[in-house]
């Protein structure tokens, strides 16, 4: 065979299987099959047309047991012809070998991943399923599966890798400690200033305080904790000690006739408050309550106790508490006993005026039958009715008024609808914006509803509607919900709260 012989099998010579179909007066399309003499012969067209169907006569039938190349030669000899064949066993070899070699040069070009900066969180096998529904099941039934975590990625390449070209650069991703981390030191920095900037600190305060900073920035929050860095050990004694000047004044009076049913109603509704959290039902901790809110309804007669307020005492005493106690203490089952009567006597105070503070401005709310919340209520069905049209047109068919269940949303600034901790994350939302107790709460409300729109539209009675508005699914909320919460409501007050008409019938 002479040294020019060209490989003319048909399927080396494209990139797909299969070919156009020609017709039995067209060879098919190969330089050989170019012609330059424009007069063929009749015997060559037919060795042409014999040589395309050997070509081809293997294109729909394939042997699996081998493969057969045909090499003719270049002169057109078709006595010099050959068959090569090739076993099915020698192709996949050679395709094993190629796939683990690039199989091989991925690994040594892979980049590594940076474990020690990857903190893991901890399964335990006696998780609550409680808590979260389905999850912490499933989570025990298989206690060897790692658990999903934030990556960050590192540039370093593998000793082994033989490519020589640099790694492109890659964009760290922060884990939650770390986001956590960068956020204490912000609000170090802006708390330990000689004056605190309260825009900074507000802007700051928006998406969440950290606990070890919740209970200061509070306080400045609220006005009753000076800017300036050096008036602040005489504000708080003043402020404390006008407090317990009031107590020596009034409280004994609780039991005069001009005051008894106020005293006897907060006596009442004080054990009732978080029923399922072991401290509110110490007796120091009612006693300590009794004395703020009466105090508190004997200094503003407009309004007087109403039903609710005394639920909005319970963040702040929550978080002034945590001043005086250690992280790793579930303030939860905390025996108050325990501390100081003179650091309970700072969380008292404390509470007092950071809860009037609150009250100024929704005072409206708990007047002779209580307009704030009548507005309040009525404003939030035109909201819903312009945000969820499906949702309103299901609650007026089924004949559920608005009042029914968010009078309750507004009295309590949904209080009873979500867990202390994410009440506590929301008053940081509520606290850094202005009026937010007041004026954001109202697209709070829309945004937690329409929330479970979804949920209320499969309910199609009147009773399952009313049943799951007063008991909605937030037990195992956390403050990543509170923040999607506060986001959605942040887009409502943009696009409403400077445009008033359009909430107007």
């Amino acid at each position: 065979m002479s040294s020019n012989t060209q490989q003319t099998l048909w399927k080396t010579e494209h990139s797909v299987p299969g070919r156009p179909v020609f017709g039995a007066q067209h060879s098919p399309f190969s330089k050989k099959a170019l012609v330059t003499n424009s007069v063929i012969s009749k015997k060559k067209e037919q060795e042409k047309f014999s040589e395309y169907s050997i070509n081809t006569d293997d294109a729909w039938e394939i042997d699996d047991g081998a493969m057969s190349l045909k090499l003719i030669d270049s002169d057109d000899n078709d006595d010099q012809s050959q068959i090569l064949n090739i076993s099915k066993q020698t192709v996949d070899e050679v395709a094993s070998r190629v796939i683990q070699q690039h199989k091989s040069k991925i690994q040594s070009n892979k980049i590594t991943l940076d474990a020690s900066a990857v903190r893991r969180p901890i399964i335990t096998s006696n998780l609550n399923s409680t808590a979260c529904p389905g999850i912490g099941r499933r989570i025990g039934d298989y206690p060897n599966i790692k658990p999903l975590v934030p990556i960050r990625y590192n540039n370093t390449i593998n000793n082994n890798s033989n490519s020589s070209s640099s790694p492109s650069t890659r964009s760290n991703f922060f884990t939650k400690p770390d986001i956590d981390i960068q956020k204490e030191i912000k609000f170090k920095q802006i708390i330990e200033q000689p004056n605190v900037d309260l825009n900074e600190l507000r802007k700051a305060s928006w998406n969440g305080i950290p606990k070890q900073y919740r209970a200061q920035a509070w306080k400045l929050l609220c006005g009753y904790l000076s800017s300036k860095i050096e008036r602040r050990e005489d504000t708080l004694t003043r402020k404390r000690e006008e407090y317990w000047s009031y107590v020596s004044q009034y409280y004994h009076t609780r039991t005069e006739i001009e005051h008894q049913d106020t005293f006897r109603q907060i006596h009442i509704d004080i054990p009732r408050m978080n029923p399922l959290m072991p401290i509110f039902q110490q007796t120091v901790v009612q006693e300590l309550f009794e004395r703020i809110l009466f105090i508190w309804a004997i200094r503003h007669p407009a309004s007087g106790y109403v039903q609710g307020i005394n639920d909005l005492v319970t963040p702040f005493f929550v978080v002034f508490l945590s001043e005086f106690i250690e992280n790793d203490i579930e303030i939860e089952n905390f025996d108050i006993s325990s501390l100081p009567e003179r650091n309970r006597k700072i969380v008292e105070a404390d509470s007092y005026w950071a809860t009037s503070h609150l009250l100024e401005g929704i005072q409206d709310n708990y007047t002779f039958a209580q307009p704030g919340i009548q507005y309040k209520v009525r404003t939030l069905e035109e909201l819903v009715k312009r945000i969820d049209e499906p949702l309103y047109r299901h609650l007026k068919d089924q004949h559920i008024e608005f009042l029914q269940f968010a009078f309750r949303w507004m009295n309590n600034l949904l209080m009873r609808e979500l867990p202390v901790r994410c009440t506590i994350r929301l008053w940081d939302t509520y606290l850094s914006e202005q009026n937010g107790f007041s004026q954001f709460h109202l697209y709070i409300c829309a945004a937690f509803l329409v929330r479970f729109s979804k949920d209320l539209l499969r309910e199609k009675d009147f009773q399952g509607i009313l049943l799951l508005l007063q008991n909605l699914p937030t037990h195992s909320w956390t403050s990543n919900d509170i923040s999607i919460l506060t986001a959605e409501a942040y887009q409502l007050k943009v696009m409403f709260a400077n445009a008033p008409k359009h909430l107007t019938s």
